[in-house]
């Protein structure tokens, strides 16, 4: 794990396990986010106040993480640990809950659900909730709140400051929704369909009116059968879909499997752009924050649909800028 004031890049933290849950606080307090999209949230309203660690950098699946002994010192040495919840970071959902009784802890996507008015998707099978809410920029923006009055109780004399930069983050995530929704809206309606290696956009689907489908299932645990290869690969004949997307955290041998079932019916389908899912993009990549993964995306997607991206607004002109920079750190 890699630490930055007022920012994050995330690699391998190195920790010992066994320690007991008391620690100094640091003099600048620090969040722990396990996910790089929890610690964009996090920081864009911290700012200076803190200094913001991520857990899980780019390429890492968060399904699939396993708590390392190497990861109890970040935990209790945290001032506050953020992380997504609904059951997204798999066999870490116990450390967290175990740390959640004695550290202040804020499960950002569980709180944004609570927070409405837009509601969780309930998964067919087992009816877990599905836990990729970022995927919805108005549902992720339901958690700004619960996150200014998490940091609020770690940095106090910041209250000013945490509620500027939260109203910031909150007029870009509405433009970004709008600009998400005329993207998509452009895409001929008999090719709005998303079809992917993973089950990780269905708020992205219902929000912006686009067919999603995944090889696999919401967790990258699930494993693509047979049936689930010549299913999409009929979808693809049928519906005449120029392109499916794989995602930077995916393996890709499901996709290409589709992509050669496909074929093997006649059809003509390229693997589009890298989508990017459970994880933000490397660092300098348009997709190394959470809007920019989501313009990233959603170009990608209108693109290879055969839509035209519709021109980012002016609230967006600056996205790419840290909101600590236009407004300090208190």
């Amino acid at each position: 794990m890699q630490r930055r004031r007022g920012g994050w890049t995330a690699r391998a933290v190195v920790m010992v396990v066994g320690l007991t849950l008391t620690s100094i606080a640091p003099a600048t307090p620090n969040v722990l986010a396990t996910t790089g999209m929890v610690a964009d949230l996090v920081d864009r309203i911290g700012g200076d106040c803190i200094e913001t660690e991520a857990l899980m950098g780019p390429g890492i699946d968060p399904h699939l993480y396993r708590a390392a002994a190497s990861d109890v010192r970040a935990f209790q040495s945290a001032s506050l640990i953020a992380y997504n919840g609904l059951g997204l970071e798999g066999q870490l959902d116990s450390v967290l809950r175990r740390f959640g009784e004695r550290r202040p802890t804020l499960a950002v996507a569980e709180a944004a659900a609570a927070a409405g008015p837009v509601d969780l998707i309930q998964t067919a099978g087992d009816g877990a909730p599905d836990p990729h809410v970022w995927m919805d920029a108005a549902f992720w923006a339901q958690a700004i709140t619960p996150t200014v009055e998490a940091l609020r109780e770690v940095v106090p004399d910041c209250a000013e400051g945490l509620r500027k930069r939260a109203s910031d983050l909150r007029g870009q995530l509405g433009a970004l929704d709008e600009w998400i929704r005329a993207s998509i809206a452009s895409i001929p309606a008999g090719q709005r369909v998303l079809l992917t290696a993973h089950d990780a956009f269905g708020y992205y689907g219902r929000a912006y009116d686009i067919e999603v489908r995944g090889i696999q299932g919401i967790s990258t645990t699930a494993e693509a059968s047979v049936a689930d290869i010549q299913a999409n690969a009929r979808l693809i004949a049928e519906r005449g879909l120029p392109a499916l997307f794989v995602e930077s955290t995916i393996n890709p041998r499901t996709v290409d499997a589709v992509v050669a079932a496909a074929r093997q019916r006649g059809a003509e389908v390229v693997i589009g752009d890298t989508l990017y899912g459970d994880a933000l993009g490397e660092s300098g990549t348009l997709a190394n924050s959470l809007p920019g993964l989501l313009i990233h995306n959603t170009a990608a997607i209108t693109r290879e649909l055969g839509g035209e991206r519709a021109p980012l607004p002016a609230a967006l002109s600056d996205w790419r800028a840290p909101l600590r920079a236009r407004h300090g750190g208190g």
